[in-house]
């Protein structure tokens, strides 16, 4: 399996990374994507990534929550970061408009940004949207012929998005918010119209426990080990079996993030 999404650079792992990638490789989640959200966060996801090269890979970006942020600087840092063989993706960029920690006009001019800088690399872009299916759908018009590729990450929105999104050909991520019985049963129906060469998993680590696990662990962090409950659930509701999800999804993410073929 490929997880495509992992904040291994969050304090809640500072005790015990190695433990986790461990945890990860044996619970057969042999590649990990490490997630850069601002200029530091990406440096250190991309020296993780470095200290476990047989199983990590590592994206640079601007989360839209740190827009506010960006200097010409960090597009200068990004183009660099862009350079090593570590790196297989853009982002987390993108915007949010449910939290709006940056102001919307800044999240879009960095956005638009890092889209030109991922087009001029020939990067795939890692990408968040939160209650801004629309304005994202117009920026990532503008780009998508030059685009490689578009993942948006942890997808929870509507149909209405889905369809937009589907409509440029772009990919899906599906974190354990779709084994979330409060919040994600709206996304059960929707699994089968993804395409399963768009499909994607991910657990968005530590964040998002999938509450379909039988023992959750005490301190409620999520990890990458965690990821088949997400392919159990996504199984359940397209007929497929849990092995059927994990390989394709781990072929559709090989091919989106350019990686060794050689990986498992």
């Amino acid at each position: 399996m490929i997880d495509i999404g992992v904040n291994l650079t969050d304090k809640q792992f500072n005790r015990d990374r190695e433990a986790v990638v461990e945890r990860a490789v044996a619970a057969g989640v042999n590649t990990l994507i490490l997630t850069g959200t601002d200029m530091d966060e990406s440096i250190a996801a991309l020296e993780l990534a470095q200290q476990y090269p047989e199983h990590c890979y590592s994206t640079a970006g601007i989360h839209p929550h740190s827009a506010k942020e960006a200097t010409d600087s960090s597009y200068k840092t990004l183009s660099s970061l862009f350079q090593e063989q570590t790196v297989v993706a853009a982002g987390e960029m993108g915007l949010d408009f449910n939290r709006d920690f940056s102001p919307r006009p800044v999240q879009e001019t960095v956005f638009e940004q890092q889209l030109a800088l991922a087009v001029q690399h020939n990067m795939p872009a890692f990408c968040h949207e939160r209650d801004a299916s629309q304005r994202f759908f117009d920026i990532v018009r503008e780009f998508r012929d030059e685009l490689s590729g578009l993942v948006v990450h942890c997808f929870t929105a509507d149909k209405e998005a889905l369809y937009r999104y589907l409509d440029l050909d772009l990919h899906i991520g599906i974190t354990g918010w779709v084994c979330d019985e409060r919040r994600g049963t709206h996304l059960h129906p929707l699994l089968r119209d993804i395409p399963k060469n768009r499909l994607m998993i991910e657990t968005d680590a530590p964040w998002l426990l999938p509450r379909t696990m039988d023992k959750k662990p005490k301190n409620r962090r999520n990890e990458p080990a965690f990821l088949p409950w997400v392919a159990r659930t996504i199984a359940e509701h397209t007929g497929e079996t849990a092995e059927q999800v994990m390989q394709e999804t781990a072929e559709t993410a090989r091919l989106f993030f350019n990686l060794d073929q050689g990986e498992q």
